[in-house]
């Protein structure tokens, strides 16, 4: 009787721990990290949804626009975007450009870029109406803020992350307008749809009017937000031009230059296996270490998807990346783009 009383307390015991440690995961998707005040998405990085393309069009010329249909689509927000998993395994980040409010429904677009890393044209090549795709949850970077009035500025395939914004700006009675730049508008996508807000919308194709008048920007009254999308020297011109007491919000394709000053080398010791590397001035962390530890997982390679996300022991980093919020700053790193500010890194690897 004492015998089977002890192993119905262990037994139960056992229990408890699996459900606090299932319970330990979901609030910290990176377990044994500790949980992070607020995750890279808010979803675990590992939940992966499946999507089914149903429709495939061409709203410009390069230019491929799909939408996707699941039961399983969380909601999201204005300026949020998905990494979504190609055939070959490589994950890409596409901004939602269709409406929150169709629940069970996403739409992206994707510029193919010929001199690019691949991803597009793999995209623009096998991505069909019919076919099914992975998809990480949304996550919101560029979120629309409230405000009385706003100047929106778009280069391209910039206008993806901003178009949703409108819909936000004019369900809520504000007062905006939008500078929508391009090579030329037959490269210029969703012409029809902004046609219909009038005025309001300013399109500037560079063979007819050469480069953009940011007239509005520089005329943009305290308490106006200005949010922009598009390459970097429209952004950079558009920060420039803003005044003062104007906020400016900027969404990028790309991560930002080098911070922190000169690359310098520096050594990267990994704890669990015992092993020291050194990251040469001209190299990646993430190349360094997947030179000791291959199997080291990575996508991007941008600073973006966090796959190569990492546990910092001990060292100052040099964050470069346009993801991890200010609590994974404090022990967290991306080794595609982040570096070591100091003379040496422990990771948790």
């Amino acid at each position: 009787m004492r015998r089977a009383l002890t192993l119905t307390a262990v037994a139960g015991a056992a229990l408890l721990t699996r459900r606090a440690l299932r319970g330990r995961i979901g609030r910290s998707p990176l377990w044994p990290l500790p949980a992070l005040e607020t995750p890279i998405s808010g979803y675990s990085p590992r939940r992966t949804l499946r999507a089914l393309i149903v429709a495939r069009t061409e709203p410009a010329d390069g230019v491929l626009r799909l939408t996707l249909e699941s039961a399983e689509l969380p909601a999201w927000t204005p300026g949020a975007h998905v990494d979504v998993t190609l055939p070959s395994g490589l994950v890409r980040q596409y901004s939602l450009c269709g409406d929150p409010a169709d629940r069970g429904r996403y739409t992206i677009a994707i510029r193919l870029v010929e001199d690019g890393r691949g991803g597009s044209r793999e995209a623009h090549a096998q991505l069909v109406e019919g076919a099914e795709l992975e998809l990480r949850p949304p996550r919101n970077r560029f979120p629309l803020a409230p405000a009385p009035s706003y100047v929106f500025v778009a280069g391209g395939i910039g206008i993806t992350p901003i178009l949703p914004m409108l819909r936000a700006a004019e369900a809520a009675g504000a007062d905006w307008t939008l500078l929508y730049g391009g090579r030329s508008r037959a490269t210029m996508p969703f012409l029809a749809e902004l046609a219909a807000y009038g005025d309001r919308v300013t399109v500037l194709a560079q063979d007819e009017s050469g480069l953009p008048d940011l007239g509005p920007v520089v005329a943009a009254a305290p308490g106006t937000l200005v949010y922009c999308c598009g390459p970097e020297p429209l952004m950079e011109a558009v920060r420039a031009a803003a005044p003062a007491a104007v906020p400016v919000h900027l969404e990028r394709f790309a991560p930002t230059a080098t911070t922190g000053g000169a690359t310098h080398p520096f050594t990267v010791e990994l704890s669990r296996s015992g092993r020291t590397v050194e990251v040469a001035a001209n190299e990646t962390t993430l190349a360094a270490v997947r030179r000791e530890l291959p199997n080291t997982p990575y996508s991007c390679e941008q600073g973006f998807c966090g796959t190569c996300q990492h546990r910092v022991l001990a060292g100052e980093i040099d964050h470069r990346d346009e993801l991890l919020t200010d609590g994974e700053r404090e022990d967290s790193m991306l080794l595609c783009v982040s570096r070591a500010a100091s003379d040496r890194l422990v990771l948790d690897l």
